[in-house]
């Protein structure tokens, strides 16, 4: 077990990273600093996210859905439903890292079952993370900056079907982020 541990455990650009791959895109820089500028990790309340999530949950009847914006070295959920005060997460541990790095959706169907999880601390630990499901929040410049995500305790089979709806609740949450910084840029 030791030896599994040490090949899926790497040090990646200061990000401590549970999964054997590189989560770090090569734009990470202009995407962080995407981020950033649209001062919503402490600016934008997070009852304007609330809706969607809970929204998501009733969707796709899961009892966990969260809006996260991942940083450079954390994963902050800024809207959420289902994880009780689970505010941030290190990056090399949240699933959104690795849906920031794809332009389509991210679905683990069984996490117990993908080589890139096993030693996760959300799928081996306590937690017993079994479904995830994350959608990126891409900006018009196409960097993307966090997720919508559904997670479950139980594996579950996600359709093509549920992949488009998942991918246009992103976009309603990537409108709701930029009319927020529009809004904060006329007031």
């Amino acid at each position: 077990m030791r030896n599994k541990l040490a090949l899926c455990k790497s040090k990646i650009a200061m990000v401590d990273n549970t999964f054997g791959i590189n989560i770090i895109p090569e734009n990470d820089e202009q995407r962080v600093e995407a981020l950033r500028n649209y001062n919503i990790i402490d600016g934008i309340s997070d009852t304007a996210f609330e809706p969607v999530v809970n929204l998501a949950s009733q969707i796709f009847d899961v009892p966990i859905a969260i809006m996260s914006l991942v940083d450079a070295e954390n994963v902050y959920a800024k809207a959420g439903i289902g994880m009780a005060d689970t505010r941030n997460a290190p990056r090399g541990t949240s699933l959104c890292s690795i849906t920031v790095l794809e332009e389509g959706i991210t679905v683990f169907e069984n996490t117990a079952i993908e080589p890139c999880l096993l030693v996760n601390p959300w799928v081996a630990g306590e937690f017993g993370l079994r479904f995830y499901a994350g959608a990126p929040l891409t900006t018009p410049q196409g960097l993307r900056i966090g997720t919508i995500c559904l997670l479950d305790k139980k594996s579950r089979s996600f359709s093509e079907k549920d992949k488009s709806m998942l991918q246009r609740l992103a976009t309603i949450v990537m409108n709701l982020i930029e009319l927020g910084c529009a809004k904060m840029v006329l007031v």
